[in-house]
């Protein structure tokens, strides 16, 4: 099964936000990924996550370069051997694995094709917990109408990353997740930066003892501006655009009842 992302899935449709460059178009078990091939790293990763059909399914999967694209433009095993480097999941590996046993297994097993990593500093903190949640709260938040959310993950692939081992490690990663609310398409739009956690100076990645991912929720307008990424209606849906914060305004996050719906 390699539907991939559907646009009809909410009651608006909302077309899969495109970068400007050359990408890779991959389809996989309820999402899709976008790769750049020069960077080897998802430029745009989208999935549709069915609340009232999310199953609870075991952890099975093992990494694995997709066959479909050259090995060459996929950032594999090398990349995260003998460092402080996580193989971060883009699209959460719990969030494809809804409808039947079947297939929520095989959805969440294909989560773990390097197409889907990008590196992040090792660590688990707040900031990173708040990240990884963010999702949960936003579904939960929209229990209240059908349940469905559609969200789009990448890392911000800057020309300045720090180059390390072929590759350039991101600094910052951005989030977009999409709702139907009780006045039509919702949204919100979230950046995490990992600049003060990456020291790839001497060949090696260092991670500052006391370094901290920082979150902030941020107008999904300056996304496209830092990203080349075109959201298309998703912008004028934002709902910090709603509640009238000005492109700039960054909000920096601490906890789930900082964001902003």
């Amino acid at each position: 099964m390699t539907d991939g992302y559907d646009s009809e899935f909410l009651a608006t449709s909302v077309p899969l936000p495109r970068p400007r460059g050359v990408v890779r178009d991959l389809a996989y078990p309820r999402f899709s990924v976008l790769l750049d091939p020069a960077r080897r790293f998802a430029a745009v990763t989208a999935v549709n996550i069915d609340g009232a059909q999310l199953r609870e399914v075991p952890r099975s999967g093992d990494w694995r370069l997709d066959s479909r694209v050259d090995a060459d433009e996929q950032a594999g095993p090398d990349v995260y051997s003998h460092n402080d480097l996580d193989r971060g999941h883009l699209v959460r590996r719990r969030d494809p694995g809804w409808g039947t046993a079947d297939e929520a297994r095989d959805a969440t097993e294909a989560t773990f094709f390097y197409t889907n990593a990008a590196p992040q500093a090792a660590g688990f903190n707040q900031s990173k917990e708040l990240w990884l949640g963010l999702e949960d709260h936003v579904l939960a938040y929209a229990e209240a109408t059908d349940q469905r959310v559609s969200v789009f993950t990448a890392p911000v692939l800057a020309d300045d990353d720090p180059p390390y081992r072929g590759i350039r490690v991101p600094l910052r990663f951005w989030k977009v997740a999409a709702w139907e609310g009780p006045s039509g398409l919702a949204a919100a739009g979230f950046v995490l930066d990992q600049t003060e956690l990456v020291d790839t100076s001497q060949g090696v990645l260092a991670v500052p003892p006391l370094g901290a991912f920082r979150t902030f929720q941020v107008p999904i307008g300056d996304i496209a501006e830092i990203t080349g990424v075109d959201f298309g209606a998703l912008a004028e849906a934002d709902s910090l655009r709603v509640r009238g914060v000005r492109p700039g305004d960054w909000r920096v996050m601490d906890a789930a009842a900082d964001i902003v719906l």
